[in-house]
């Protein structure tokens, strides 16, 4: 049998209903695809657009993510609102698929108009969560790490490692990247083409957080993935890959050491295993946490000296701080196409 095509049958439906010209002309949200997101919106700028929501809105404000276990992995919901925009991201996480040589995250975001609700723009959701995630964490990094940080040290060889390291060079000069991966080859692919593109990047075993200035952890590891004695004071720590309450990329041990921040308080200690399985382990008390909102707007200091921690689980915010960016972006770029970025 074959299937009548998208447009053709949205077309069909559409003209048995008469409509106003205004809404004639947002009967399709454009598409914006992984290229589209890339071109429109840079890491300094997805740092920026989420520097600016951390400030002006309340994050804990949202719906915690809702998800469904199904036999293949997950299907997670993410909606938000904040005082212009709105939105809301669908997502699937198939655990088998790098196996399969498909990334790990599939999903939409869909933006609608802040006043109507129509529909304006549909995302590639794989493309913007990598951004957006990326760029939480650099976020963090840019009120959190040395000034003078340098050394970077990634754990994970897939979307989120490769973003992680623009990320962190958008916020702090960094000189040196090493890779640290598993035994699929991805990570010597990741060096080579980080190294194609003018950056210093190698490969690297997890005792290299000895001499790193900043550590992002960007895995599926379910227990710790470095001995938190090798760190030192004044690293920080961005910890972004396991967001189930019985997973964790991080000793106790670390936790127990340093400033831990995180989106909400709310958020982590629903979902964070790092922070939920430290509390469980005597390491950690929830009255330890700092929020990142805080520290954004200059209420958190701290002295430089000491270890810092963010453990990143996502929040919807993210995704519709990030989306907006990029379709105002968008928009200014094509201004002939009015209502739509």
């Amino acid at each position: 049998m074959t299937l009548p095509k998208l447009d053709t049958r949205l077309d069909r439906d559409h003209q048995s209903v008469e409509r106003p010209p205004e809404a004639r002309s947002a009967v399709r949200p454009t598409y914006v695809s992984a290229d589209d997101l890339a071109t429109a919106l840079g890491y300094a700028e997805a740092v920026d657009a989420l520097d600016a929501a951390f400030r002006e809105e309340d994050p804990s404000a949202g719906p915690v993510r809702s998800h469904l276990e199904i036999p293949a992995g997950e299907l997670l919901l993410m909606p938000a609102h904040a005082a212009r925009d709105a939105g809301v991201k669908l997502v699937t996480i198939a655990k088998g698929n790098p196996e399969r040589g498909l990334p790990l995250i599939h999903g939409v975001y869909v933006l609608f108009a802040p006043e109507t609700l129509v529909p304006v723009a549909i995302f590639d959701g794989a493309a913007l969560t990598a951004l957006r995630t990326a760029a939480v964490s650099a976020l963090a990094t840019r009120y959190l790490a040395a000034p003078a940080a340098r050394r970077l040290v990634v754990f994970g060889a897939g979307a989120q490692a490769r973003a992680h390291v623009h990320a962190m060079r958008a916020v702090r000069t960094i000189d040196h990247v090493t890779i640290v991966g598993g035994k699929s080859g991805r990570a010597a692919d990741l060096v080579a083409e980080l190294t194609s593109e003018g950056v210093a990047a190698q490969l690297g075993s997890a005792g290299a957080v000895a001499d790193a200035d900043i550590v992002c952890t960007c895995t599926t590891s379910s227990t710790p993935v470095f001995d938190a004695a090798l760190v030192r004071p004044g690293t920080h720590v961005n910890a972004i890959g396991a967001y189930r309450p019985d997973a964790r990329e991080l000793e106790p041990a670390l936790l127990s050491r340093a400033r831990v921040v995180v989106e909400t308080r709310s958020s982590a200690l629903l979902e964070a295993g790092d922070v939920v399985l430290a509390i469980e382990d005597g390491a950690l008390t929830d009255g330890a946490l700092h929020e990142l909102a805080p520290v954004v707007r200059g209420e958190t200091t701290w002295s430089g000296t000491e270890i810092t921690v963010f453990k990143s689980v996502g929040l919807a915010l993210e995704d519709l701080a990030v989306a907006a960016a990029a379709a105002a972006r968008l928009t200014a770029a094509r201004p002939d196409d009015a209502g739509r970025p």
